[in-house]
């Protein structure tokens, strides 16, 4: 399928290390560089508007991003080491992260990337941390003003959004087209509340369709039709980096094939949590963030 619509994805790259017995092993990482590599791999044409050092880390991270077929935006390039973020993995598989990253955006790079996007996506870090922070808000603000379709996953990380994460996160949700955001991210900003409430609370916001997902219990969604829910693929667990953003790219996908996701088609809906479960069950089953095409995807159907 050939796609004339372009996303672009503003957010942080670095490199995963990853803990293992035998020694660290490093996979390329960062939640809006999954994206990327997660929609391009959908065949939907994605740019990546990051931050990368001229280094090693930088070049592997810039030549894997191309090779899912998504591009790098000129303006991610500097002359600082590439971040990374040292994960360790729980026994159940998910993973904690201690980070060493620095991050910034050119805003008028950032503006001048979204002009040329249809969909506009950002989330994580690139949201919480400043001064990039800031810019990656505002160019979320501009792009929806300016009609276009965006998307928001807050991916919070404990570590690096400060005391009150819930402020940023709401600014972003009300620039929102689409949100997605996991329990662990319901229960930072919004503690004790009930999923359907929180559902309903960022809904009340802007964004027209509000997904949830809750790991091995699938995913909730409030849509213009009502609400929806789709089970997880049971899959044996290599490990969870990258569900989410797979999770994500998928429905980033689904907008792009189908507009009535956001019109209200119930239908449209359901299938875009069924492909989106499915892509995230088949990235939880091999190691590292590694999103499948859509073939792959298509054949899990």
């Amino acid at each position: 399928m050939t796609h004339t619509t372009s996303v672009l994805v503003i957010g942080e790259a670095l490199i995963d290390i990853v803990e293992r017995d035998g020694g660290d092993v490093e996979f390329v990482g960062g939640s809006p560089a999954n994206v990327a590599v997660g929609i391009a791999r959908q065949g939907v044409p994605a740019s990546l508007l990051t931050r990368l050092g001229r280094d090693g880390r930088g070049r592997r991270i810039a030549a894997q991003v191309t090779a899912s077929g998504a591009a790098i935006e000129e303006a991610s390039w500097t002359d600082a080491p590439t971040s990374t973020a040292k994960a360790r993995l729980r026994p159940d598989g998910s993973a904690e992260y201690e980070f060493d990253i620095v991050w910034a955006l050119d805003a008028e790079a950032a503006g001048a990337a979204a002009e040329a996007a249809s969909v506009v996506h950002a989330g994580s870090i690139a949201l919480f941390l400043q001064p990039g922070g800031e810019v990656a808000l505002a160019t979320l603000e501009a792009a929806r003003r300016d009609g276009r379709i965006v998307t928001v996953d807050p991916n919070v990380r404990p570590a690096l959004v400060g005391d009150d994460p819930r402020p940023i996160a709401e600014r972003a949700f009300a620039a929102a087209s689409l949100v997605k955001l996991s329990d662990e991210d319901a229960e930072a900003l919004y503690p004790g509340m009930p999923a359907d409430r929180v559902l309903q609370t960022i809904a009340a916001l802007g964004p027209g369709v509000v997904v949830m997902t809750r790991g091995g219990e699938g995913a909730l969604a409030l849509g213009p039709s009502g609400a929806s829910e789709v089970a997880p693929m049971v899959v044996e667990v290599a490990d969870t980096i990258g569900a989410g953003d797979a999770f994500m790219a998928s429905l980033i996908t689904s907008l792009v094939d189908d507009p009535d996701l956001l019109a209200g088609d119930p239908a449209a809906l359901d299938l875009a949590l069924r492909r989106a479960a499915l892509t995230a069950g088949i990235t939880v089953s091999r190691e590292g963030a590694n999103p499948p095409t859509r073939a792959e995807v298509d054949a899990a159907l």
